[in-house]
């Protein structure tokens, strides 16, 4: 999990160069102050910007201020108060489309995940810029699995596999694959179990080595293939957040 939150974190404010949807000049004044804040946010001085900002917002009701502003706000980590600042943008041009990424990050941050997978399906209908498209729907595919995980660990199984197809039609992440590959081995869907861990495998980039290799040993015992299951378990146990539960399954098989 811990994995899953860096990585998530590392491409939280990708799209925070990224400005559409601009319509009209600012205000002179209202620009000088924006480009203040752009500049201390580029340095790192997060509060400093936002006061920047504010005092553009006072001249001028700018969506691409709100936007700036909101970047600020998650620097530091203050997504409440994003979120408005993101809502405001949009009440003052709703086809500024960054706002909706915008909302979608900070929706997720807030674990309010099904809001982020909204707002990350209106972003790619409002914009016609398919390379930043392909990264809202990896980012649509890492909401999915953390709704996913959520259904698992309320015991709703079907659900969890709902979401987590959701989620690999978006973007072939790994977590999802693995997860999926357990939950099926729960269900007693070995063959299921096994094709998604082959997938996991392919698409591992997150995920440890051996991970996939546990479930599909897993999948292998459910359907009476012990060789199988053996070859599988020997190469899980190498992988240390797996090695006692492969050790104790190859005990079980001799």
């Amino acid at each position: 999990m811990m994995k899953f939150k860096i990585f998530f974190l590392a491409v939280l404010f990708a799209f925070s160069s990224a400005i559409f949807g601009q319509k009209a000049e600012m205000n002179p004044d209202a620009a000088k102050l924006y480009n203040e804040g752009n500049s201390l946010v580029k340095s790192g001085q997060y509060s400093g910007a936002l006061e920047k900002y504010n005092s553009a917002l006072e001249i001028e009701k700018n969506a691409k201020i709100y936007y700036q502003k909101s970047i600020a706000l998650k620097k530091l980590r203050k997504f409440k108060e994003a979120e408005s600042t993101l809502l405001e943008c949009i009440k003052v041009d709703s086809s500024f489309v960054s706002a909706y990424s915008g909302l979608g990050t900070t929706y997720y941050s807030l674990k309010k995940y099904q809001k982020a997978i909204d707002n990350f399906n209106i972003y790619i209908q409002k914009s016609d810029n398919e390379k930043q498209n392909q990264k809202i729907k990896k980012f649509i595919g890492l909401a999915y699995t953390q709704l996913g995980r959520i259904a698992k660990q309320d015991g709703k199984h079907k659900a969890a596999v709902k979401y987590l197809k959701e989620a690999t039609a978006s973007y072939d992440y790994d977590a999802a694959y693995l997860l999926l590959a357990e939950i099926y081995n729960d269900l007693g869907e070995y063959k299921k179990a096994l094709e998604v861990a082959d997938k996991a495998i392919n698409y591992r980039k997150k995920i440890s080595k051996g991970a996939p290799y546990y479930y599909k040993g897993l999948a292998f015992k459910g359907l009476g293939d012990k060789e199988k299951a053996k070859e599988n378990f020997k190469i899980a146990v190498k992988d240390k957040q797996y090695k006692n539960n492969a050790k104790y399954e190859l005990k079980n098989l001799k």
